[in-house]
């Protein structure tokens, strides 16, 4: 469930869990404050979503071997839960608490969309981010309909 969201950022300077028993549950970074990043993303009521300050220590990623700080993600409805958005939420709010130490351009590579970039950048609400991309999200899921082996 997590993956999509939560993979949207592993390219950046953050760990995603890998080298812990739980990967893509975890985001954190040894700049990071947990408490902080956790506060912010739960004030935010991201659907099906709820973030825990967490520690961790990954055995592999970019802070191998490194204490990190960050969040626990818990999906807490999974019906309402919409991992893209959480992707974008994450990476907004990183850029947000932490702009000098957060690389968001190194994010481009995975998510291949020049103008949700820009708009990450330039700090625009992840909520209006993810609004832009419905009527094309809803016009491709008609047309698909007909293609469908199994409604």
């Amino acid at each position: 469930m997590l993956y999509p969201g939560v993979a949207l950022i592993e390219q950046t300077n953050v760990s995603v869990g890998r080298g812990t028993d739980t990967p893509f549950e975890l985001v954190g970074a040894p700049w990071i404050d947990g408490r902080q990043l956790a506060t912010y993303l739960n004030a935010r009521e991201i659907d099906g979503v709820r973030f825990i300050p967490a520690d961790f220590t990954p055995t592999s990623g970019p802070f191998a071997n490194q204490k990190c700080s960050g969040v626990s993600l818990i999906v807490t409805a999974r019906d309402h839960f919409d991992a893209p958005e959480l992707g974008i939420e994450l990476a907004a709010a990183l850029h947000k608490l932490y702009p000098d130490a957060y690389h968001l351009a190194q994010i481009t590579g995975l998510l291949g969309n020049r103008d949700v970039y820009a708009a990450l950048a330039g700090g625009d609400d992840p909520r209006r981010i993810a609004d832009g991309w419905r009527d094309v999200l809803e016009e491709f899921l008609k047309r698909r309909e007909h293609y469908l082996l199994y409604p």
